[in-house]
């Protein structure tokens, strides 16, 4: 059986999207699904963001194939981990978690490379390009953390 991996943060068309197409190509595919939602659906079932798509496809990582969903209560039962950009994207999950076993699959995915520190990927969104490079190599060392740790 496959070990689910989500990745979540507002929109999923920025760097949730990244995420998944990242720790995708570090994992054998065999032995591991990732995915990618977002908090809130206002772009449901939208392409990832063109710059996320650039920049991926700059590193040899094809994210088109992607399609933006919102997060739901169900994923915490289909998924067993599940990795938030943010504090608001943390929080805004958490409050949909139905008991305490399940909010602790949830984490500040870059806790996994700066444990307690709660820093946060920002969101490129508003920026422009450097913005999406600085977020794509933050997500990549950090995946790169998690799937040396999974593939164990």
């Amino acid at each position: 059986m496959a070990t689910k991996i989500l990745m979540v943060c507002l929109g999923n068309i920025c760097r949730s999207p990244l995420a998944e197409g990242i720790l995708q190509s570090k994992l054998p595919k065999d032995k591991f699904h990732v995915d990618s939602a977002g908090t809130g659906g206002w772009h449901a079932d939208e392409l990832p963001d063109s710059r996320s798509m650039k920049i991926a496809s700059k590193y040899g990582i094809d994210i088109s194939n992607q399609r933006a969903r919102q997060f739901q209560v169900q994923d915490f039962h289909t998924f067993d981990y599940i990795y938030v950009m943010d504090q608001s994207n943390y929080q805004n999950v958490l409050q949909l978690a139905p008991n305490e076993i399940v909010k602790s699959k949830v984490k500040l995915i870059l806790d996994e490379i700066t444990p307690n520190k709660k820093a946060e990927v920002p969101d490129p969104y508003f920026g422009g390009e450097d913005g999406f490079e600085h977020v794509f190599q933050l997500l990549d060392e950090v995946c790169e953390q998690i799937a040396k740790r999974l593939i164990k």
